[in-house]
């Protein structure tokens, strides 16, 4: 057989079935679309799922992919065997309904013996040992060897995943020789040796089980095959792992390159760490061009587990700085013509790579650090299991994801305590929770059974005024038969023009009245169905089947449907600015203002908010209609609507158009044409959580209250400086530059006051054990002055300890600074620090030759100099 590599392989599979009249797909994303019980696609037919249920119809009965895939379960085994990975190719051939048994199995054949030309003496094939149909094609048809053909039980072949459409299998192996085998004399499929490979899988989906385990005929029985490509092209090119076939090969051979080292096939410690960050590199790159970005949650904490662990199997390698972004490189090259999307999005990777690299580069040593302090002080004591507590530290503090130090511990012979773990990120969550909640409003909490036929009918959409008849009243949970002036209670209509808080918008406000009856509307919630308004009677009496008349404020409402549509406007301009994996994390839409929060991994440049601005005024300034339609779900996919699918939205949706530059699914009120908006100023951008970004804008005639505010704070200030407006940046200038000239001599100052007193520190510095101790407490001096002060001295002396406290107001800094001499003797100022601290009530930590720790009580700083001495 031909040695091809894995790019021919994969095109020369395509190829073959389309000829057979297969549609040829292109890969679906590794993020399921439609699919919440998977975090990454995991299979070739993972994505099909759809059309197997008949829930959606295929573009064709026949189809051919070649898929993305990527397992998590197999993390801990990346590295340690050549034969794991996380990201790998699924090639398949399916019938959706079409062809069945025979013509899976012949074409299959047929590919194998004329296409790869596999010799015919090294295959084997594996059938459920029920299927007497398959065994018989294999046989009769084909010709394939009797003594070949293996019958083998449920475990090895038959696919089912609980309830719903499953079936036999056949499972094609390819004999590797004797020298892979156990000895044994029945030796054959089925055997747990590593002789046979099993690398193409035949599902003929026949039959459903239902809840109670009985299977039923399937009316229109489908075809699944899946070919891992990576095994396959282990095969082709006569390898025995994965990491020595072409493409990966050529990944790997950077990673050696970059970290000057030799890959021995598993030879030695270093191969671990080759093939760990090899691996990973496919993985991150494929995952971020799919638009997954690094994150503590879901597949985004998956990311950002593997290029933590690659960046530091790295650095075991000796890789000095990041190396990740220019390696990923090497994935996009190696597989960007079968992916265009890796070519297209080659700059965003790379950059993605960078800053989460970066990010934890800051941190990764003193981590490192401090839990090999952890392991040293567990084996002195006998212990093998990490407290949960450090655990949690070492994620919260040093950004290691509970994988890593496990990792970590394990190759020391140590476990972590996960349920304590677990125990204090919940503790987090839940302080987190609490906080949030006394920031918001305490909400509709008013849960009450009362009569109500059927819903509110809302009609804001194309009313500002309406009438409606009162179908419920009811207060602290209790039902009214009355409202009274000056009393307050919800009241529920059969049909309201005012918008009920609810995706993000505020709600309207505004009065219902009648002939003996005024109330004004304080607020509007959605509760089972109903509109309860919340209303404070002003003059007369309600009472249940009055009808009133119901009157929104107006300016509010346009105002908030200004900020709406903003949203949408700002929301599509991320994306052209941004990318496509910007997506809506949240919103809130009131009449002051809009907030918008959405996924991003780095902060805006000043230029980049700047453009999205641009970009949005100019949308307002070219008078774009808003339209708005009601469609089925499907057909709203179809015209390529952006919202949450299959989450939060019915068979039925509304979908929002401005013109043809963005459409979107929503319940919101808005405007009938950009030109309503006026203008729209983004007032700021941050950072809110991990992976997600915030921007903060008003528009409309909110501008002008904030040019108006702008204005007097100008005004202001000139008049502070005993300027005018057109003067106020050349006082402030001037000023800048004398604050810049004073605190250049100021530091001048400290730095001669403290030369001049190093001989005293000297002279007053104690003798102990050998070592000269100095201790010195320095009133209004940064950490940063005494570190310089420390650097100075490590330069002209050795043999020499300093502790020294810097004292601002309440707050005392402690340093530990030791000559490197000293080191080699056993002394560590992270572990000596702890003990300094902690007698003027603090803590902290640091690496062996310099650390620093906070205290609260300033009183006790010549308790921690005593502290000190006692460890020499």
């Amino acid at each position: 057989m031909e040695k091809l590599g894995l790019n021919q392989i994969r095109e020369a599979f395509q190829s073959f079935y389309e000829s057979k009249g297969h549609y040829k797909r292109k890969s679906f994303s590794l993020i399921p679309e439609k699919d919440k019980s998977l975090l990454l696609i995991n299979s070739g037919m993972a994505p099909l799922k759809p059309y197997f249920a008949g829930i959606e119809t295929p573009p064709s009965k026949r189809m051919t992919t070649c898929q993305k895939c990527l397992r998590t379960g197999d993390i801990d085994n990346v590295g340690l065997t050549s034969r794991h990975g996380t990201f790998f190719e699924m090639l398949g051939s399916f019938s959706f309904g079409d062809y069945f048994k025979e013509e899976s199995i012949t074409w299959g054949w047929e590919f194998m013996t004329d296409v790869l030309d596999l010799p015919l003496e090294r295959l084997w094939v594996s059938v459920y040992e029920e299927d007497e149909e398959a065994y018989h094609i294999w046989k009769d048809k084909i010709g394939f060897p009797e003594e070949r053909i293996v019958r083998l039980g449920k475990d090895d072949n038959f696919w089912e995943i609980g309830t719903g459409p499953c079936g036999p299998c056949s499972e094609i192996y390819f004999d590797r020789g004797e020298e892979y085998g156990c000895g044994k004399e029945d030796c054959k499929p089925g055997c747990e040796c590593d002789r046979y490979i099993e690398f193409w899988n035949h599902v003929f989906t026949q039959f459903s089980k239902d809840e109670e385990g009985n299977y039923s005929d399937l009316a229109h029985p489908n075809i699944d095959t899946g070919m891992g490509l990576e095994r396959l092209a282990t095969i082709m090119q006569g390898v025995d792992s994965i990491f020595d076939i072409d493409t990966i090969r050529y990944v790997l051979d950077g990673v050696v390159q970059k970290a000057g080292v030799k890959y021995q096939q598993g030879k030695v410690p270093s191969d671990v760490s080759i093939r760990i960050v090899t691996d990973h590199l496919r993985s991150v790159t494929f995952m971020i061009a799919d638009g997954i970005i690094p994150s503590n949650e879901g597949r985004g904490y998956v990311l950002r587990r593997l290029l933590r662990r690659a960046a530091r199997h790295g650095k075991l390698l000796g890789i000095q700085g990041s190396f990740l972004a220019e390696l990923c490189t090497r994935v996009i090259e190696i597989s960007g013509k079968a992916y265009p999307e890796l070519e297209e999005k080659r700059t965003y990777i790379k950059k993605v790579i960078k800053i989460e690299e970066d990010k934890f580069s800051s941190t990764i040593d003193q981590g490192t650090s401090i839990i090999e302090e952890y392991i040293s002080e567990m084996k002195a004591s006998g212990e093998t299991v990490l407290d949960g507590e450090k655990v949690f530290k070492l994620h919260d503090t040093y950004g290691f994801p509970l994988e890593l130090t496990q990792e970590i511990l394990k190759e020391q012979g140590c476990g972590a305590d996960v349920e304590g773990f677990n125990s204090h990120m919940q503790h987090q969550k839940e302080l987190a929770r609490a906080a949030r909640k006394s920031k918001e409003d305490a909400g509709w909490e008013e849960a009450v059974d009362f009569a109500f036929e059927g819903d509110t009918v809302f009609t804001g959409y194309e009313h500002t005024v309406d009438t409606g008849i009162v179908k419920a009243m009811f207060w602290d949970k209790k039902p009214l038969s009355c409202l009274k002036e000056g009393e307050v209670c919800r009241v529920g209509l059969d049909k309201t023009p005012f918008y009920a808080e609810s995706g993000g918008q505020a709600c309207d406000i505004g009065r219902i009245y009648n002939d003996k009856f005024i109330g004004e509307v304080q607020e509007v919630v959605k509760f089972q169905g109903v509109f309860a308004h919340k209303v404070k009677a002003l003059k007369g009496e309600l009472q249940p089947e009055d009808e009133v008349n119901c009157l929104i404020y107006a300016p509010r409402r346009n105002n908030t449907a200004r900020n709406h549509t903003a949203t949408h406007l700002l929301h599509k301009a991320l994306k052209e600015v941004l990318g496509d994996h910007v997506q809506q994390a949240g919103s809130s839409v009131t009449s002051d203002s809009l907030r918008f929060d959405f996924n991003h991994f780095e902060a805006m440049t000043p230029d980049e908010v700047k453009h999205v601005e641009e970009i949005v005024n100019d949308k307002i300034g070219q008078f774009l209609d808003v339209t708005t339609k009601e469609m089925g779900i499907k057909d709203a996919a179809k015209e390529g609507a952006v919202g949450l699918f299959g989450e939060k939205y019915g068979d039925v949706v509304r979908v929002v158009s401005i013109s043809d530059y963005s459409k979107e699914l929503c319940g919101g009120t808005h405007v009938s044409n950009t030109g309503q908006i006026g203008a729209f100023k983004i007032l700021s951008e941050s950072g809110v959580a991990a992976g997600v970004r915030r921007i903060e804008a008003i528009t409309g005639s909110a501008l002008l209250t904030k040019l108006n505010e702008a204005e007097q704070t100008v005004s202001s200030a000139a008049e502070l400086l005993k300027t005018n407006s057109s003067g106020l940046l050349n006082k402030v200038s001037s000023l800048t530059d004398e604050v810049k000239a004073l605190k250049k001599e100021l530091e001048e100052f400290k730095k001669n006051a403290i030369g001049n007193a190093m001989d005293k520190m000297f002279e007053e510095a104690k003798e102990i054990n050998g070592v000269t101790l100095i201790t010195r407490a320095f009133k209004d001096y940064t950490i940063g002055d005494l570190r310089a002060l420390s650097d100075d001295i490590k330069a002209q002396h050795k043999n020499v300890a300093m502790v020294f406290a810097a004292q601002n107001g309440e707050k005392v800094t402690f340093l530990v600074s030791l000559t490197e001499d000293l080191l080699d003797k056993g002394y560590h100022a992270g572990k000596m620090i702890k003990q300094i601290a902690a007698a003027a009530g603090g803590g902290g930590g640091g690496k062996a030759d310099m650390a620093q720790a906070g205290a609260k009580d300033p009183s006790k700083i010549k308790d921690a100099f005593a502290a000190a001495e006692a460890l020499f």
